[in-house]
């Protein structure tokens, strides 16, 4: 091989290699990114999506637009994120929210398994078991104890039929092996107020709601269903601690793009999530939310979505929750 033909190889070869890594994202963002969150704006999940979008956009150098497309079973968002281009320009907040969707709707215009590249996670919602603040029940035992000496008496508050809470109570119920019915109300603010009042004997709420409720002594916490303690409440058990291992209920939001978004780009998007999340205002903000900060690899993120299908999948069906 002659020399300039040698360098024509070399200079085809580099730019080549040139375009491939362009494409791939070497520039990467050059425009404002949106990222759909499939809540109304205020809610815990909208916030979320703001404290670390804010911070990722320091790391990216590129405004973040955040776009609210609430909807029934968080479809219409997640569904544009589904089917926009695979750029990384299009991100939405997918989460343990969606997986219940292949055993809760019959027809969903998307497969959370398959339509969707991942980014990372964000942030872990606890559930708790709370009881009137001046109740007799303090821990998991005494609430089996009860339910066993008043067989169907017992009243158990979440909000709708369906959701993470809902599911979390019935899950609950199946591991401990309690008599109670699981009450359903349409908002986290009933729940509580319901257990205040002792209209009904415990509730199942996510920590945010609950942690107001919680300084001020109008609820006590008697277990945790995550899979530690959660850092504004040391004293309170998980499951996992009061004799249920390998219980772990919990909500979870994370970071998607549309399937087929290259490699690179979710790289460079997850280190931003993890920038955001090591900052240390972002943790102190979700923390107070009673948001635990947690951030994963795009294949981790992955595998919790295709683990958690087949848990909520298997409770729903015990639980003989209809498909709408």
């Amino acid at each position: 091989m002659g020399k300039k033909q040698l360098a024509l190889n070399i200079i085809v070869s580099l730019s080549t290699m040139l375009g491939m890594s362009l494409a791939l994202g070497d520039v990467f963002p050059s425009k404002p990114i949106r990222l759909v969150v499939p809540y109304g704006p205020g809610g815990v999940g909208d916030l979320t999506a703001r404290i670390v979008a804010q911070k990722m956009s320091e790391n990216l150098a590129q405004t973040i637009v955040i776009d609210n497309r609430p909807g029934a079973g968080l479809i219409p968002g997640t569904d544009v994120v589904a089917k926009s281009e695979p750029d990384g320009y299009t991100l939405g907040i997918v989460g343990n929210g969606q997986t219940l969707g292949s055993s809760l709707f019959k027809n969903l215009p998307f497969d959370i398994n398959k339509d969707f590249s991942h980014v990372s996670t964000i942030g872990f919602f606890d559930i708790a078991v709370v009881v009137n603040a001046n109740s007799s029940i303090n821990t998991v035992q005494d609430l089996i104890a009860l339910a066993n000496r008043t067989p169907g008496q017992m009243n158990a508050g979440s909000i709708n039929i369906g959701s993470t809470q809902n599911l979390a109570a019935e899950l609950f119920k199946t591991t401990t092996k309690a008599d109670f019915t699981i009450v359903p109300f349409k908002s986290s603010g009933e729940v509580i107020s319901a257990v205040m009042g002792k209209n009904i004997d415990f509730g199942v709420e996510i920590l945010t709601p609950l942690l107001g409720p919680l300084k001020g002594n109008s609820v006590k916490a008697i277990v945790l269903m995550g899979k530690k303690r959660f850092s504004a409440l040391p004293n309170v058990p998980t499951m996992a601690e009061s004799g249920f291992p390998g219980f772990e209920a919990s909500s979870w939001n994370g970071i998607s793009a549309a399937a087929k978004t290259p490699s690179a780009i979710l790289d460079k998007l997850n280190k931003a999530v993890q920038f955001a999340l090591s900052n240390n205002e972002v943790r102190v903000k979700l923390l107070d939310l009673g948001i635990d900060p947690k951030g994963s690899t795009p294949d981790e993120m992955k595998d919790l979505i295709a683990s958690d299908t087949k848990k909520w999948k298997v409770i729903i069906e015990n639980a003989k929750i209809e498909k709408q």
